[in-house]
């Protein structure tokens, strides 16, 4: 305990509230205990509405403690209080010290406080609790006492896992983690602009529109019976058209979106078939979450994945179902969006790390995929992206399965070549980059050997036996991206820009339009600083899209041709008379 004897009051706190999907919460209760002198505070729904700031010491000398706080800092700003300046969260700590194990009750509270030996209140009683709370008000004088009482066993919870926890506990970057939960709810308090009016359009015939995309789809395939893409339909287009195709395991065509998606990159062709196939699993328009406000919001779900990157809900979120229906994100009249994201960041990463001098090279030329080929012998030193395309396509491939660390196999298969090709291009991979292979397999083995490895922040990745070791290999690109994403958030939104949301190695921001050039400037300066700080002064390059209003988001050449051809049969299906 000795580390947060050096702030003045530590604060655990707890919140209860409703939020509705798409809206921003309201705040039903808080409570909150303050360590030391064991002062508690609890407050009902309507004192915490006259009050403007919150009632105990959030400055530099006090330090917050919440579990999941980025639901608490969502009350925060929902009631117009100043963030707290220091964040420790015990999901965050939690998360990290088992990372690669999987608990059987999942990573809540009550999970956390049985791992370390405490008795909770049943989940059946949590969960009748936590949905009075969605429920909203009014509530009855009995209904809010009940509520303030369950709000302050969270409290009593973490106050027992404190003291247990700190000694277990990565400070300070601990508190840096927590420093990211604050960014995280300013994002999702932001929300990502919605064209209203075309999303319930689309929800209002999507039935009638799935059928209509089908037949326009698939009356140049012939694959489908119905609603069902059929195997044997689909092989015999296959047959008829030279195409190869990976198998499952029992010698079926593979359907998977993975393999639809590595298939078209050689065999464009497919595309409008796997942006269809992929909008008839995924689609599930009414759960998007969009607020009364025309913003998408969501969870973010930090630190969700192995690799500490976040995990949105696929449903939920604008970016998580096909790539056409990001169509929907329009800024509002006045304003503009604007897509920044690093440069190749993984494989600058690699570079970084491993000190490979001929890799900061590739990565310094601006376009490391050509200049690879080159350093191979490949392709001469004068060679293009236009005039060698297709050695720069297989040199890429190459490039980014090195990463993951795909067999020769696996390459064979993206590059739909042969296996000597691809055994040719691993081959002269490892020669053209020895001092990353030798890091590469490095980090595989002590991971192996020490039982885990751990990022510059401290993200850490436990090795329990069976582990691939394709996947450690890439946990230091995957696991530090996500550091310096977590780390550009939190500079970006202190520095007052509005942020949307994190898209892997990208940031999607919102400004006035006369304003988002500078604003632009501003988020790639405060990206490549992060970039330096995480990779110890390594510069990496962000490109940026800029999207003014009226115009909408759309990823250039993926998605457009489905995109219109959506909006097409909405329009026509929205303008039939009823029957």
């Amino acid at each position: 305990m000795d580390w947060l004897n050096r702030f003045d009051s530590v604060w655990s706190l707890d919140f209860e509230f409703s939020q509705p999907p798409g809206e921003r919460p309201s705040v039903v209760c808080l409570v909150a205990r303050e360590l030391h002198t064991k002062r508690l505070i609890r407050i009902d729904m309507d004192a915490l509405a006259t009050m403007n700031e919150p009632p105990f010491d959030t400055g530099p000398s006090s330090l917050c403690v919440a579990y999941f706080s980025s639901a608490e800092w969502n009350c925060f700003l929902a009631l117009g209080w100043n963030l707290p300046a220091r964040v420790l969260d015990l999901w965050c700590e939690f998360r990290n010290m088992l990372n690669g194990t999987f608990p059987a009750s999942g990573w809540g509270l009550l999970s956390c406080l049985s791992h370390f030996g405490f008795d909770s209140m049943l989940a059946t009683e949590k969960t009748e609790m936590r949905d009075l709370a969605i429920r909203g008000g009014p509530y009855t004088a009995e209904e809010m006492t009940a509520l303030v009482d369950y709000c302050q066993t969270d409290v009593d919870a973490l106050d027992k896992l404190l003291p247990v926890m700190v000694p277990l506990i990565d400070f300070p970057r601990a508190v840096h983690r927590g420093r990211y939960m604050k960014a995280v709810a300013c994002m999702e308090h932001n929300g990502i602009p919605i064209d209203t009016n075309t999303l319930s359009m689309f929800r209002r015939h999507w039935e009638t529109i799935k059928l209509d995309l089908i037949q326009s789809v698939d009356d140049a395939f012939g694959v489908f019976d119905g609603t069902t893409l059929k195997r044997d339909r689909f092989e015999a287009y296959l047959i008829r058209n030279g195409i190869p195709w990976p198998e499952t395991d029992s010698g079926q065509l593979s359907l998977r979106d993975d393999v639809f998606r590595d298939q078209v990159k050689s065999y464009p062709q497919l595309s409008p078939l796997r942006e269809l196939c992929h909008a008839l699993s995924e689609m599930k328009l009414e759960k998007l979450a969009v607020g009364s406000d025309g913003r998408n919001r969501t969870m973010i779900r930090p630190f969700a994945s192995r690799s500490g990157r976040n995990q949105p809900s696929n449903n939920k979120f604008i970016f998580g179902p096909s790539v056409w229906l990001r169509g929907l994100m329009q800024p509002e009249p006045g304003n503009a969006l604007a897509y920044v994201d690093w440069a190749q960041q993984e494989l600058g990463i690699a570079a970084a790390l491993s000190g490979d001098p001929a890799l900061v090279q590739a990565y310094a030329s601006g376009d490391p995929y050509l200049e690879f080929a080159k350093m191979a012998g490949a392709v001469p030193a004068t060679a293009t992206k236009k005039s060698h395309p297709e050695e720069r396509s297989a040199y890429k491939v190459c490039m980014l399965a090195t990463q993951y660390g795909m067999g020769e196999h696996g390459l064979a298969n993206k590059l739909n070549k042969p296996v000597a090709f691809a055994r040719n291009l691993l081959r002269r991979h490892r020669e053209t980059f020895p001092v990353f292979w030798k890091w590469s397999q490095n980090q595989v083995d002590t991971a192996m050997l020490t039982g885990g490895l751990q990022t510059v922040f401290g993200w850490r990745i436990r090795t329990i036996g069976g582990d691939n070791p394709r996947s450690l290999a890439n946990f230091p690109m995957q696991a530090n991206g996500a550091e310096m994403m977590r780390l550009a958030c939190c500079m970006a939104t202190e520095a007052s820009i509005r942020v949307c949301c994190p898209v892997h190695d990208a940031i999607l921001i919102e400004a006035a339009s006369g304003d988002i050039d500078d604003v632009v400037a501003q988020t790639q300066i405060i990206m490549r600083e992060a970039g330096r700080i995480v990779l110890d002064g390594f510069d990496l390059e962000s490109d940026a899209k800029v999207i003014r209003h009226p115009d909408r988001y759309m990823d250039d050449d993926r998605g457009v041709e489905m995109w219109d051809r959506v909006v097409r049969l909405a329009s026509e299906s929205d303008t039939k008379p009823p029957n």
